[in-house]
């Protein structure tokens, strides 16, 4: 019975951790339209780059939400 709890356990982490991929693609998107907008208009790069920048920080959240619930799924359950 023991065995079943571990090898759930390691199954949950593995499935929580399919976020990160997700999140890897959606910073990949953030900054693909980050270089497409500014090649359309080079003069709002600035307004533009805080956006991106605001896109990876919660994209990245994200990530570390699901990385967390993998690390409690291993460590405390």
């Amino acid at each position: 019975m023991e065995f079943m709890a571990e090898g759930a356990k390691l199954i949950g982490a593995g499935c929580a951790t399919i976020a990160l991929a997700g999140a890897g693609a959606g910073i990949g998107i953030v900054f693909g339209s980050f270089i497409s907008s500014v090649a359309r208009n080079p003069s709002l790069t600035k307004t533009l780059f805080g956006y991106a920048i605001l896109g990876f920080a919660l994209t990245e959240a994200i990530a570390l939400f699901a990385l967390m619930m993998a690390f409690l799924i291993l460590f405390v359950f």
